[in-house]
């Protein structure tokens, strides 16, 4: 049997459900006392292809240009073999970030907080000046790229996070977090059948839900591709390589659903997504990295398929073009 480590046994309710750790960091970036500076060349945002939520601020700064501005730094998708959980530099050489000159990215958490406990996650904005992590707040950080990193952003960047729709959009994140992003990490980490079950049910009416909203409009605001969009993709991408089965959420694979499975494709198009969506790195980090303490020399088989090539086939979403 699987062996939590101390901090993910937190994550665990005595009912076998799984709730996920809060976040340590979340002081707002913006120009009032107290919020992190808008500034460009101020900070580095740790990432791993492997995350759905490093993934998405990555695709949103790739897309509003803010790239120019803000440092991006890689992660390995293979967890290191160390007695908790953290992510290394193993990409770069000597096994360590060529900016923050860090092994680990618990370093830059230990930094901030020596007394901090919980697991460091990605996505993490590091200050440069400092060498500390200010902000790991995966929910709401893309929203502040959006809005307070505007000055920053090109010339003919997207409108993400639209006025006039910003109560919409925060009212389906959140169904979209609890059900679906957050939901396949329920049904995947819960340890008795019940919580198990309930997480599965909820994950795939939602998904059927998502399904028939899509059959009406190309993107899940009408024609306007938006925040919300990019916090679905980074759960569809992954579904076939490694939520159907890795965490038994294998009623139906993405590849059966029509809808969801054409609009994920035609996102994939579009270079920031498909920039930002490796593959190999999702299959490696759930397959042979391991989620939990000693399962890592577990899962040595890395499985062959899905086939892959598909994601580049032609799309039917085109038919909502006006």
């Amino acid at each position: 049997m699987s062996v939590l480590s101390e901090a993910q046994a937190k994550e665990i309710t005595t009912h076998g459900k799984f709730e996920r750790q809060a976040n340590a960091f979340s002081t707002p970036f913006g120009d009032h006392p107290g919020e992190l500076p808008v500034e460009a060349n101020r900070y580095r945002l740790i990432w791993s292809a492997a995350c759905p939520w490093a993934t998405r601020s990555v695709i949103a700064i790739n897309l509003l240009g803010l790239n120019q501005v803000i440092s991006i730094g890689k992660a390995s998708p293979l967890r290191p073999k160390i007695d908790h959980a953290d992510w290394a530099f193993t990409l770069d050489d000597g096994d360590v970030d060529p900016v923050l000159k860090i092994h680990y990215l618990s370093e830059a958490y230990l930094k901030a907080d020596p007394n901090y406990t919980g697991r460091p996650t990605v996505p993490a904005v590091v200050d440069l000046k400092s060498g500390k992590v200010v902000n790991n707040d995966y929910f709401k950080l893309t929203n502040y790229f959006e809005v307070e990193w505007q000055k920053f952003q090109k010339p003919d960047a997207p409108d993400l996070y639209p006025q006039d729709l910003r109560e919409d959009i925060d009212a389906l994140n959140d169904i979209i977090f609890h059900d679906v992003n957050n939901g396949v990490y329920k049904a995947g980490f819960a340890t008795s059948q019940a919580a198990y079950e309930d997480a599965y049910d909820h994950l795939f009416y939602r998904l059927d839900w998502l399904e028939e909203r899509l059959s009406h409009h190309r993107f899940l605001f009408g024609n306007q591709l938006t925040d919300s969009d990019i916090r679905l993709y980074t759960t569809l991408a992954r579904f076939d390589t490694a939520y159907y089965d890795k965490f038994k959420c294998n009623k139906q694979r993405l590849r059966d659903y029509d809808n969801l499975w054409n609009y994920a494709r035609d996102l994939y198009r579009i270079p920031a997504f498909k920039n930002a969506t490796e593959f190999d790195a999702i299959k490696l980090h759930y397959h042979v990295s391991g989620h939990l303490a000693g399962t890592a020399d577990q899962f040595q088989v890395l499985p062959k398929g899905p086939d892959q090539s598909v994601w580049l086939a032609p799309n039917n979403r085109n038919r909502f073009e006006d």
